[in-house]
């Protein structure tokens, strides 16, 4: 049982430093004076050491056994769940700015603005999977949402970029509506907005009392928040804003919202709509069932390597929702597994794509990493295991994803969900092994321009080898997951 107090800051610490680093930052940025090439690294070392600082203590505040707590007046929860996600949402907000000081730096994009609202976005993420009020839930979002907007559009002087973020903002600002729409809904038909309050709302004297109104505004939330997700059929902005959007931003995009939006889902679905599975499973069965297949299928005939990561991605997460639609706790243990597993994958293959270049200019094409295995055998061997791991091939990490997350679905009774994951992912593993045979078979072209830098070959180099030795020790990942999961489920 979680303990509650009115005002605990002790709890909220992690939160008030990351506002407070952004809020520096942005001054430093303002009034600093040495050359503007200096501001964003400098920024983006400070932006990860305070990134580094929040990680640490949210590790030792769970190591050192602190309970389960609902602060700020019922908005707020700290738990063993909620600290599982924002480590692995801050490990990804700080390896995505790692990743972008050399683009930065090659595209003469330097704004000190690019750490700042990646703090801003990280600092909405880590307040999304805390939310314990649906009050508290949008705040979160809509903080990271505004803050990705910018970023699509960050590099103001390309017209793909400007295009991505003026999508993103758009299609964003409809999610967000249908979101406002369904909490207005649940508001109305149960008189609260606390997710606690509403557990209790929808089970009384032990009967489960539900209106057709409470469904419709659960089905409303569910819509807005699958948006964030990019599931089906709520995708439609992906591909474009992927391939429009600076690489390093695509590279954040891709991992860090995503991890804390499923976070998000399923602290709503699992917690205050918990008793209500039997509704809401249908529509996520259908919502993973139709991700997976467009994933796998439209992402055949791409030839723009960002583009088929969106697709990519897409896939992936209905594969996520498939742990969700059990509804059970190793469904869910299944999905933080899950996504996980995918944040090493996604980080590691955009480390990669970052290195694409020649003469000075990125290339984003796959047929241009024709010849890559000859020309440069370590980065094509890195990118190989990143895209085996993808298609969920053994003994590497993404097989164990899908594993933990089909099991779950076979023992709900979701047979043909995860017959459909399975064929989806046979389907994906062809676009990922095309990538595969064109950097060792096809004819070489220009060589990559060298050297890729310390940075890029540090984050290759570890994200390679968790995802490859994953299988030798999985103990913390399965252990974190498990200790969230009962958590998010009461036990702790």
């Amino acid at each position: 049982m979680q303990e509650e107090t009115a005002f605990n800051i002790v709890t909220v610490i992690p939160e008030i430093f990351l506002a407070l680093s952004a809020l520096a930052l942005l001054m430093l940025g303002v009034f600093q004076k040495d050359s503007v090439a200096e501001r964003p690294r400098t920024g983006g070392l400070i932006a990860q050491l305070a990134m580094a600082t929040c990680a640490l203590t949210l590790l030792l505040t769970a190591s050192y056994g602190r309970g389960p707590e609902v602060t700020m007046n019922g908005l707020f929860t700290a738990d063993v769940f909620a600290v599982f996600l924002k480590v692995l949402i801050l490990v990804a907000s700080g390896t995505a700015i790692l990743v972008s000081r050399s683009y930065l730096t090659l595209h003469n994009n330097n704004r000190f603005e690019f750490p700042v609202l990646v703090l801003f976005a990280t600092l909405g993420m880590m307040m999304m999977v805390s939310a314990n009020d649906l009050m508290s839930l949008y705040m979160g979002l809509e903080l990271q949402s505004l803050s990705l907007y910018v970023l699509a559009a960050i590099n103001r002087d390309n017209l793909r970029s400007t295009e991505a973020g003026l999508k993103y903002f758009v299609l964003g600002a409809l999610a967000s509506g249908l979101l406002l729409y369904g909490m207005s809904l649940v508001y109305g038909f149960t008189g609260t907005t606390n997710f606690d309050v509403l557990a209790a709302h929808l089970t009384v004297d032990g009967s489960l009392e539900v209106s057709s109104g409470l469904i419709v505004g659960l089905v409303f939330m569910f819509a807005g928040l699958a948006f964030k997700v990019s599931a089906v059929p709520f995708h439609m902005w992906t591909p474009d804003v992927y391939e429009g959007a600076p690489t390093p931003v695509t590279a954040f995009f891709a991992v860090a919202p995503k991890i804390a939006a499923i976070g998000l889902i399923l602290r709503v679905m699992v917690g205050p709509f918990g008793d209500l599975v039997s509704q809401w499973q249908q529509l996520v069965v259908f919502v993973a069932g139709a991700s997976m297949v467009l994933g796998a299928f439209a992402a055949i005939g791409q030839t723009n390597i960002k583009r088929l990561m969106a697709y990519s991605s897409i896939g992936h997460m209905g594969y996520a929702l498939v742990g969700l639609a059990a509804g059970t706790e190793q469904g869910v243990r299944g999905v933080l597994i899950y996504v996980a597993i995918y944040l090493f994958m996604n980080v590691g293959t955009f480390a990669a794509i970052l290195c694409m270049r020649r003469n000075e200019r990125m290339v984003e094409s796959i047929d241009d990493l024709a010849g890559l295995g000859k020309r440069q055998p370590a980065m094509a061997l890195a990118l190989a295991v990143f895209m085996f791991s993808l298609a969920g091939i053994p003994p590497l990490a993404g097989f164990f994803g899908k594993l933990y997350v089909f099991m779950a679905a076979i023992e709900a009774g979701l047979i043909i969900l995860a017959v459909i994951g399975v064929l989806a992912s046979v389907v994906g593993a062809f676009y990922y092994l095309r990538i595969v045979k064109v950097m060792y078979f096809d004819e070489a072209l220009d060589s990559f321009d060298r050297p890729i830098g310390p940075e890029m070959t540090a984050v290759m180099a570890v994200t390679g080898v968790v995802v490859m030795f994953f299988f030798l020790y999985p103990a913390p990942v399965l252990s974190g997951a498990e200790a969230a999961t009962a958590a998010l489920f009461g036990g702790g």
